[in-house]
């Protein structure tokens, strides 16, 4: 029972924090960004395929979204806060990528690779991480949304099935689908 009291001292901090960012208080926004911010962009880094400043929109825009919902945010409703913003963020990185598949790219040199790694150990460990995120790339966009919260960003199936829109059970389907198709991705290149 102490975590469940936990839980709802940490939502009932996060509304009241909420509450007062919507009425502009820099520090309440600030405070949220710092609770939220990091997770939220290492899943919208995931879902862009490692594009940076993609990923600062996507995560922006989610809180400038979660501001104006200030006034209306239901702290004993079905969303969490942060599975609320999983899910504005998961479907931003959708939209996104929905309009760059819809756009010639301007540029089709690429990112510049570094030329001066720091050492061998992480020339491998970036390697793989490349390896990872293009086998990522090749899933569907429910499977990766799915593998990428579950296992790289570590929610609970039920915390992801609210930030997809979907039932546990898909969520566990297409996590379970998600990993066996990696396997097989990293399995042809070597990195499994």
């Amino acid at each position: 029972m102490a975590d469940d009291d936990r839980l709802r001292a940490d939502r009932l901090r996060e509304a009241e924090l909420l509450v007062r960012a919507g009425r502009g208080e820099a520090r309440a926004a600030g405070a949220l960004v710092d609770r939220q911010g990091p997770r939220l962009m290492a899943f919208a880094l995931r879902m862009t395929g490692g594009d940076r400043a993609l990923s600062e929109d996507i995560v922006q825009e989610s809180f400038l979204r979660l501001w104006r919902k200030a006034g209306d945010w239901d702290v004993d409703g079905p969303a969490q806060l942060s599975t609320w913003l999983g899910r504005v963020v998961a479907n931003l990185a959708v939209d996104a990528r929905r309009r760059a598949a819809r756009q010639a790219p301007l540029d089709a040199a690429g990112d510049v690779a570094d030329a001066a790694p720091s050492a061998l150990a992480g020339l491998i460990g970036a390697e793989r991480r490349t390896a990872l995120d293009a086998a990522l790339a090749r899933l569907p966009e429910r499977q990766r949304q799915a593998v990428v919260l579950r296992h790289v960003e570590g929610y609970s199936n039920p915390d992801i099935a609210a930030m997809l829109g979907c039932g546990v059970e898909a969520v566990e389907s297409l996590t379970a689908r998600g990993k066996r198709r990696l396997a097989e991705l990293l399995g042809d290149t070597g990195d499994a």
